[in-house]
């Protein structure tokens, strides 16, 4: 893929590129990793929306822009940084004019295997192109309007020329834009991580490391895996929404807002635990600081509420009551799922 990339300036200012007759993107099928190919889902592409070189540059240059932002201030990689595995450092993210949202950003990888494709912490978007939508006229965030973003973008003198390459037209719409950021978003995997090459037989763990894992895969300790998945399920997490008590009190209604079902409501997607060196705070709202935070939460302070998952079945005790020891075994196995390659990759930086 970084070959291909590299090509790209040829490719877009070639004389024979978008005036020959036939002319068709490039096709650029996800490259995926050999930890996913053998244990879950293909990847999931639109068939309306396939992945290209020129698709992807276009999403990447869109991505990195504040040409989307009311004052030319904020792009999406402002909240969604590739030095925090593409989320923010802040317990929310801050959009124009330094306003504090409500939510903490979630980071942006592997997102072609959301397989039940609903997006953002609550679940509200049904597609990754949808999901891209909403930042832009959010009044916190981007404070813009599609029609406006559509004007700058048609003025703007190189835009109509890389859509024309992308898309077979110069003409811009809202639906082009999200379909090329989801394009280039869909090429975040991370699958370098110290456990997946383990689990390649390419790396040793430490004892502590292997303790870690025995404490997160076993009900009667940590009790991780029903959530964030096993060995088996590199993507670590179910993609599913759970009430892991962290309220007694919901103000915060969560997945119960877009279901209007009650019985929905302090529900959260599950994150997935790859790269949680990188992603700090954590939590819909940011609310730990710190690793060691997240696991005391699960191991002493879960706290009861109507629509609590079952699966945190200790909350009458307030946890799993793990031994510092056994705190500190599970957090260096999490963090053998932390992937730098993902941070310095040329083909994901501005």
């Amino acid at each position: 893929m970084k070959k291909v990339l590299t090509l790209l300036t040829i490719i877009l200012f070639s004389s024979c590129s978008k005036d020959d007759s036939g002319y068709q993107p490039a096709a650029l099928p996800l490259d995926v990793p050999e930890i996913f190919s053998n244990n879950i889902i293909p990847p999931i592409i639109p068939t309306d929306n396939p992945q290209t070189v020129e698709g992807v540059a276009l999403g990447k240059k869109l991505f990195f822009d504040e040409i989307l932002s009311s004052d030319g201030s904020k792009s999406c990689a402002s909240c969604h940084s590739p030095q925090n595995a593409f989320s923010d450092n802040t317990p929310t993210s801050i959009g124009v004019a330094g306003v504090a949202g409500f939510r903490n950003s979630m980071p942006l990888f592997n997102l072609a295997w959301n397989y039940n494709e609903r997006f953002t912490w609550t679940g509200r978007e049904l597609s990754l192109e949808r999901q891209i939508e909403g930042p832009v006229t959010n009044p916190i965030e981007l404070q813009s309007n599609w029609d406006d973003v559509i004007d700058r973008l048609q003025n703007h003198p190189e835009y109509p020329e890389l859509f024309q390459l992308a898309f077979n037209t110069s003409t811009i719409s809202k639906d082009l834009v999200t379909k090329a950021i989801a394009q280039f978003e869909r090429t975040l995997i991370s699958a370098n991580s110290k456990f997946d090459r383990y689990s390649l037989g390419q790396a040793s763990l430490t004892q502590q490391e292997l303790n870690g894992l025995d404490i997160f895969l076993r009900e009667d300790k940590g009790d991780c895996f029903h959530c964030h998945g096993n060995p088996n399920n590199p993507l670590w997490t179910d993609n599913d929404f759970h009430n892991n008590g962290l309220d007694a009190t919901l103000t915060d209604l969560g997945l119960g807002v877009f279901t209007g079902d009650p019985n929905d409501n302090g529900k959260f997607k599950t994150p997935s635990l790859r790269n949680l060196e990188y992603t700090a705070p954590y939590m819909h709202d940011g609310r730990f600081t710190t690793l060691d935070e997240v696991i005391d939460h699960y191991s002493e302070g879960l706290q009861n509420s109507p629509t609590i998952d079952p699966l945190m079945k200790k909350v009458a005790q307030g946890g799993v009551q793990l031994s510092d020891q056994e705190k500190a075994d599970l957090k260096a196995f999490l963090l053998t799922l932390s992937d730098p390659s993902l941070l310095v990759n040329p083909d994901f930086q501005n």
